[in-house]
């Protein structure tokens, strides 16, 4: 038995004789299937074809992680180390001994949580790891997961997962698409990890919300709900997709882009 993953979004799938006849999460109109059609490899493979996890300090208490050469769709991981624990923000579909040492070196792992399904990458062979760390994944979200474990425990709305450290259900380009607050983050002025739920733009007045990147379909305007943090205070905002920090006036880029009506209609109101 195996657990394939996906090489174009590079999801984890629960182990099977053979390679699964499909990527469920591929086949949504958020994602897409590669030309040539679906195609699978394992861990075993990435690591004979030299692929390989790398850990770097991006500032104080915040360790990027990523693949290289570059895996699925260049998802990388965000670890947030605090007095109280570590948490992964979002997943990489893959991991090495020289992952599991250099993050074990930083204080390890108490729990994991990703942004959308397309960050599911190799969540429980992560959690395996770090002593079956618990993986929190939305309730509205729990038909994405591919490869079920012990390990996960489903949330709704908000729910602070270490002390200061909270996730939002914020909704749009997932029905549970989240956010992590990072209370002491970005030098005690408060840091808000997005993923694909919020998008850093080079704009400095502006970040966007986006339903499908690969069709490039905008969240539908609402007026009742969003995934605007509306009351902690957050003095940076760090995506997991394509790397981008923006640390110039974090908040009034989201307010600014939530007037301009592109705030995504959501399942829940964040509450930061």
């Amino acid at each position: 038995m195996t657990s394939f993953i996906c090489v174009t979004c590079a999801v984890q799938q629960a182990s099977t004789d053979g390679p699964p006849e499909r990527c469920p999460i591929c086949e949504d109109e958020r994602q897409y299937v590669r030309q040539g059609g679906q195609a699978w490899t394992t861990l075993d493979e990435l690591a004979r074809k030299g692929h390989r996890t790398v850990v770097r300090d991006l500032e104080s208490g915040l360790s990027g992680i990523g693949v290289e050469p570059s895996l699925g769709i260049g998802q990388r991981a965000l670890l947030v180390r605090t007095p109280r624990g570590n948490f992964l923000w979002d997943c990489v579909g893959f991991i090495d001994e020289a992952a599991v040492k250099a993050v074990r070196a930083r204080g390890g792992i108490a729990g994991i949580a990703m942004s959308h399904p397309h960050f599911y990458g190799a969540m429980v062979e992560w959690s395996r790891a770090f002593g079956n760390a618990p993986i929190y994944v939305p309730s509205a979200d729990a038909e994405w997961v591919q490869y079920d474990d012990p390990a996960i425990v489903h949330w709704e709305r908000a729910r602070e997962v270490l002390p200061g450290v909270t996730l939002v259900q914020c909704g749009g380009h997932f029905e549970g698409s989240a956010v992590l607050h990072w209370a002491a983050g970005a030098e005690g002025r408060g840091a808000l990890l997005v993923g694909d739920t919020i998008t850093v733009v080079p704009d400095v007045r502006f970040v966007s919300f986006m339903r499908s990147y690969p069709i490039t379909s905008r969240c539908p305007p609402s007026s009742s709900s969003g995934s605007s943090p509306r009351s902690d205070r957050f003095g940076s905002i760090a995506s997991t997709a394509g790397g981008g920090i923006a640390s110039c006036r974090p908040m009034a880029r989201l307010r600014s882009s939530a007037r301009r009506g592109v705030i995504c209609g959501g399942s829940a109101r964040a509450t930061r």
